[in-house]
């Protein structure tokens, strides 16, 4: 049996595909799996054994304009996987999604499977399906297989990421740099890219002051530089740059690529992130992570969103993260530092 999982959306969403991927192996040990990336997500499956094969299709479009080169590519790779002839196509997003549908079916594989509002918008999936209601993104992935005989476990495998040898020299030349070690330090993180989801600059320098208080720990923050009304690519500068101006001797300031960000919550006691990729990426890491939503009746819920993991935490506010007091908060990092 020849699987193929068509998963080209963002990072965070790649790595809650992983606990699938574990599973499928598991339950189907003679099958090939074989993943559809794209070259912004693939690099999440680097080093992971359970699929097969990765294909990446590189980017067609690029700042707005057409690569050739990019094109005649992509339409190799895929006639070369309409050739492989998969038994089973599995559309991996947890909600309909046509652009992904899309490309699906036109793998031409002999069953392909995907969540849609309407059957009837797709008559040709073999297997259209509801998106089931008040279930982990992780879960709904893993449902999808479903068509295949297979039965969800109440437990799926743990989100998996495996550090390249790159970004962990790396982190050890940074932290080096900073007079810091690996255990030695907590990553709080922005990233929410919204107001409510955020800890405010109090809090920030609060907390940082707090973990140095009672483990001993530096902070090291983090943030995506811009403004937040920017409509293309929102940033946290308004929250970060006062907590840069406090001059504060327990906080170190990082800013940098999304993979070195990585090689140091992976190296961190633990790590503070609002709902967002990186918050994904900490909760698979040793250190584990506390996470952050808010608003959750208009908001993404952690029901479907939560962070995964043997050492996953978090916390939701009713209107703001900024309403978290600061024994709860503390309450779920203990857990994390001592435990």
């Amino acid at each position: 049996m020849k699987i193929l999982i068509v998963k080209r959306d963002k990072l965070g969403d790649m790595l809650l595909t992983t606990p699938m991927l574990a599973w499928l192996r598991q339950g189907l040990p003679q099958a090939e799996i074989h993943v559809l990336a794209n070259d912004y997500n693939a690099w999440v499956l680097e080093g992971n054994t359970q699929p097969h094969r990765v294909w990446a299709l590189p980017r067609v479009r690029h700042a707005g304009r057409l690569r050739i080169g990019a094109a005649l590519q992509t339409a190799k790779m895929l006639w070369q996987m309409r050739r492989e002839k998969y038994d089973w196509v599995l559309v991996g997003n947890g909600e309909e999604s046509p652009r992904a549908i899309e490309r699906g079916l036109s793998l031409r594989g002999r069953s392909t499977v995907a969540y849609c509002k309407s059957a009837v918008d797709w008559p040709r999936l073999t297997h259209p399906m509801s998106a089931p209601r008040d279930m982990h993104e992780s879960r709904r992935l893993a449902a999808l297989a479903t068509p295949l005989g297979l039965s969800v476990p109440e437990t799926l495998p743990a989100p998996l990421y495996h550090l390249p040898e790159r970004s962990a020299a790396f982190a050890r030349q940074w932290l080096g740099r900073n007079g810091l070690a690996a255990g030695g330090y907590v990553v709080l993180g922005l990233g929410a890219r919204r107001a409510k989801k955020q800890p405010t600059t109090q809090q920030v320098l609060g907390w940082a002051d707090e973990v140095q208080r009672r483990w001993g720990l530096k902070t090291v923050f983090m943030w995506t530089p811009g403004k937040s009304d920017n409509p293309l690519y929102p940033g946290d500068d308004d929250v970060a740059e006062p907590v840069l101006a406090a001059n504060n001797p327990h906080i170190v300031p990082f800013r940098g690529p999304l993979d070195e960000a990585i090689a140091l919550v992976w190296h961190a006691r633990t790590s503070i992130f609002p709902d967002s990729g990186l918050m994904h990426f900490a909760a698979a890491s040793p250190g584990g992570v506390l996470g952050f939503f808010a608003e959750t009746d208009v908001s993404p819920s952690p029901s479907q969103w939560g962070p995964i993991g043997p050492r996953a935490h978090y916390l939701e506010a009713g209107q703001a993260v900024a309403q978290l007091s600061d024994e709860a908060v503390f309450g779920k990092l203990a857990a994390l530092i001592d435990g």
